[in-house]
């Protein structure tokens, strides 16, 4: 049975920057001696200080006794040279995300430390095959990719290269949960799972963007209020920093080689080009400077509430707010067959599938509203619409009408194919279809890693699959057809799950 190394063990972190602190601060407290270097001068001492500063804080606040803090600290060791890193039974290196400079590290530590100390990366985006390639024992070499701030940030990806060996592998796994982490299990891919997959999160928000769906503060509004994110895409960013996240995207692009789903967007170019890079420059998509003020998402004026509705057929993962109208006195009238449409007079309206809400019209020929999906459509506080061409403001009024008689803020996007978060929804759970597929982790660790690592709402293959696997299916055929474009084409996973789910109900 595989096991964590031991608590008298040893662990050395190469790099006292955030995240070599944090990585160390995280060892010592599981009870491990630890030894702390950097190239740079006082840095590995600076950064002891530092998490002492931060840890008597913590018991100031009451989190911590003070002897246990004392106790951390004590095992906590600023190492002069590398050649001090022999007894270690882990190094983690936390260094320049520079490929060169990690190889010639590992290089160096090989020599240093014994036959059998793991050497683990802590890289977000390097591969680990190219990093343990020359060395004399590839196979030792793991990624241990922890998530910002180390001590805190639950996700740990375990990353295995092609000449990894499973016991190594499986003991970072194990170390990782001991130190109170949830970590998974990632074949070596570009940008892992974390990084790889939520790249249509940006990357759809600044293609929303830049087709005019609306402005970066009603957009982040929408991915807020309607799909459960703790942050839009353009206020991540901003904190992330824009130039360290087009990196991240650039990395990917290239090491995919460049496949059209992780094309950078050329607004974040022109944003970085300009040294608007978020928080740390003052300025991103918002004002940080003295006196900027945060922009009002656009929300539509209440329109009149109708006495009835008439549904025909089920509305799927919508289906709740017909609950919300009977609540609030509305009549409603349903039809057991038919599409999923709502009648408001002379209005239609439904919810998205990847069609725009013209296209609809047009084949109809009647005024035609879609609605964007929501993580909860009985919870969510706000619901954005799009209207066909066709329609008069009466139409526009009807449909806002409807929604705020339901609590609901009610915000307008250009009309667009799949809106916004089943747009990006289906983008997300495409992308995670396909790291499944091709073995990169299981499902169960995808879905763990986006809500661990980066806090979604919930995992996008079990939110796809919640509202069910033909819905995203369409929705992305209907992108690719709308775009003309392969950054739409479907996961074989995702069909594969459809055919499997027609089996089964015969």
């Amino acid at each position: 049975m595989m096991t964590a190394i031991p608590g008298e063990a040893t662990v050395a972190v190469v790099g006292a920057g955030t995240m070599g602190a944090g990585i160390a601060q995280l060892a010592a407290t599981a009870g491990h001696r630890v030894l702390l270097f950097d190239s740079r001068a006082d840095a590995a001492a600076e950064a002891i200080a530092g998490i002492a500063r931060r840890l008597e804080s913590s018991v100031e606040k009451g989190r911590r006794s003070a002897a246990e803090v004392q106790a951390i600290l004590s095992r906590l060791q600023a190492a002069s040279s590398l050649a001090d890193l022999a007894p270690a039974a882990l190094v983690i290196e936390a260094v320049v995300e520079d490929l060169a400079v990690k190889r010639e590290l590992f290089a160096a530590l090989e020599k240093i430390v014994g036959e059998r100390t793991i050497l683990a990366t802590n890289t977000s985006s390097l591969s680990i095959t190219a990093l343990a390639a020359g060395l004399s024992r590839p196979g030792r070499v793991v990624g241990m990719h922890f998530f910002n701030p180390a001590p805190v940030m639950p996700l740990v990806e375990i990353v295995s290269g092609l000449e990894t060996e499973t016991g190594v592998a499986e003991t970072a796994f194990h170390t990782a949960q001991a130190w109170g982490k949830e970590p998974i299990h990632v074949r070596n891919t570009p940008g892992f799972v974390v990084n790889r997959v939520a790249r249509p999160f940006y990357g759809e928000g600044f293609r929303l963007l830049a087709e005019g769906a609306a402005d970066a503060a009603t957009l982040d509004a929408l991915y807020r209020d309607c799909g459960g994110f703790r942050m839009g895409p353009f206020e991540l960013v901003d904190l992330i920093g824009l130039d360290v996240n087009l990196a991240v995207t650039r990395s990917v692009f290239a090491a995919c080689h460049f496949d059209r789903r992780y094309t950078p967007s050329p607004l974040q170019e022109e944003m970085v080009a300009a040294g608007r890079l978020g928080r740390k420059t003052g300025r991103g998509f918002y004002d940080y400077g003295e006196g900027g003020e945060r922009p009002e998402p656009a929300s539509e004026p209440d329109g009149p509430v109708p006495a009835e509705i008439t549904v025909e057929g089920h509305l799927g993962p919508a289906e709740p707010l017909l609950d919300l109208a009977r609540e609030a006195g509305i009549a409603v009238r349903w039809q057991p067959h038919g599409p999923g449409l709502v009648h408001l007079g002379e209005t239609v309206l439904l919810m998205t599938d990847g069609i725009a809400a013209s296209e609809h019209a047009a084949r109809q020929g009647r005024p035609v509203v879609t609605f964007d999906l929501c993580l909860d459509f009985t919870t969510a506080g706000r619901i954005a619409i799009a209207a066909a061409d066709r329609c008069q403001p009466a139409h526009l009024a009807a449909a806002a009408g409807l929604f705020r008689a339901l609590g609901k803020k009610v915000t307008r996007i250009a009309d667009l194919p799949g809106m916004v978060v089943m747009r990006t929804l289906a983008m997300l759970a495409n992308e995670a279809a396909d790291l499944a597929h091709h073995g990169i982790a299981e499902p169960e660790a995808i879905d763990l890693a986006m809500r661990k690592g980066v806090n979604y709402p919930r995992g996008p293959l079990d939110w796809a699959r919640k509202i069910g696997w033909l819905r995203i299916l369409e929705c992305l055929d209907h992108l690719a057809r709308s775009y003309g474009e392969e950054r739409y084409r479907c996961s074989l996973w995702l069909r594969q799950r459809l055919w499997q789910e027609a089996h089964r109900h015969g």
